[in-house]
């Protein structure tokens, strides 16, 4: 049987990695402020 989760790297990082928050104002924010890592 297949397991339910079946992981695309390409669409996790569309939605939650770094370009993506790009497009938020968080990461603006952030640099702003003068962060020394603005993501984790």
């Amino acid at each position: 049987m297949k397991r339910t989760f079946q992981p695309n790297n390409r669409r996790k990082a569309k939605k939650q990695g770094f370009f993506a928050r790009m497009k938020t104002n968080i990461i603006t924010r952030r640099r702003k402020k003068g962060r020394k890592a603005l993501t984790h």
